[in-house]
């Protein structure tokens, strides 16, 4: 399938590599605000026999099955109206917007208009995942969650104009980093109903939103959990979640998946991977962004929902908004379903 780029900045490294290792998808145009940029990624990516598109009405007009989309979330409302218009199904890299209110109206234009809109959480797409997903049944009633994710960032990840702010990335530590593993969480244990929690912005950066969050939750189906994030642990560490079941916990830690029966049985899949913990953002295999074009691509095909269908991704927005009000507020706060 034929794909469009809007969007060449920190993470095009990841998407360039994916859709270079990939066989069912090629790309064919790309486009960003800046002239230099698309010189610069036509430049590094030469095999990818792409061409530079000078708007986002050039794309869609053309022939693209579907669009990449990885501009930072305060720069995708018109573009996503604009391609909506022409009926062209987007690929869009998280979060889906700055706030629950901006990612619920954005899913309901391409719902209302019958466009595919898939969201590129790609912790999702860990082959592992698939084999903890089977094993659910057998594990039986989820009891308690342990969810850490202590990764590093140094003050000149922030010092970028607007990273870290709510004008352009909604937020710190939850919505640009955590929401990964957030996300992953909660589509293997259900709904969080409600949460108490801690936010701060530690003395390791000058920025305007949190880089620090401690959590209690509490889950749809009774069971309780703690979630930790950070970007001031140095040197960083890979984020891992572990859930506790009835006939068993399991461990997940990047592409390593560990399962301990309450029978004594004990076995390990997958092998361990890096996750982008430390001071480089995008030291991580690009394996799994192409598994999530390549979905979405025969999703397409298939006429069925992607892997992570905008509405979906909804729900990490909700949890993170509910941090945020309790960290403000120093209070339980609920959910909003």
């Amino acid at each position: 399938m034929k794909a469009a780029l809007i969007g060449l900045g920190m993470v095009t490294r990841t998407f360039g590599d994916a859709i270079r290792n990939s066989d069912a998808v090629e790309l064919s145009y790309v486009y960003a605000r800046s002239a230099e940029s698309r010189a610069r990624f036509l430049a590094e990516w030469p095999d990818l026999g792409a061409v530079e598109a000078t708007s986002v009405a050039e794309i869609a007009a053309s022939d693209v099955d579907f669009v990449l989309l990885t501009t930072p979330p305060n720069a995708r409302a018109e573009i996503v109206k604009e391609l909506v218009a022409a009926g062209k199904p987007i690929l869009m890299e998280k979060p889906v917007e700055r706030t629950l209110e901006g990612a619920t109206k954005l899913v309901e234009t391409c719902e209302a208009a019958g466009v595919p809109l898939g969201i590129m959480l790609q912790h999702r797409a860990r082959p592992v995942v698939d084999d903890l997903r089977k094993l659910l049944p057998e594990l039986g009633a989820l009891r308690m969650a342990e969810v850490n994710v202590p990764w590093w960032r140094p003050q000149a990840y922030y010092d970028e104009p607007g990273r870290g702010s709510y004008a352009r990335d909604g937020g710190g530590v939850m919505i640009s980093q955590a929401i990964h593993t957030m996300d992953l969480m909660l589509s293997l244990t259900g709904p969080v109903t409600e949460v108490t929690a801690m936010t701060a912005t530690t003395d390791f950066h000058d920025m305007e939103s949190e880089d620090f969050i401690c959590a209690g939750m509490r889950f749809e189906n009774g069971a309780v959990g703690q979630l930790f994030a950070t970007t001031s642990s140095f040197p960083g560490k890979g984020e891992t979640i572990t859930l506790h079941f009835a006939a068993g916990s399991v461990h997940l830690e990047a592409g390593l998946l560990e399962i301990n029966w309450q029978d004594g049985r004990s076995e390990t899949v997958g092998q361990a991977a890096s996750s982008g913990a430390g001071a480089d953002p995008m030291a991580f295999t690009s394996d799994w962004h192409r598994f999530v074009i390549e979905d979405f691509a025969e999703a397409l095909t298939q006429k069925r929902a992607p892997l992570v269908p905008g509405r979906s991704a909804l729900e990490v927005h909700r949890l993170i908004t509910a941090l945020e009000a309790s960290g403000k507020s120093g209070t339980t706060v609920q959910v909003e379903r």
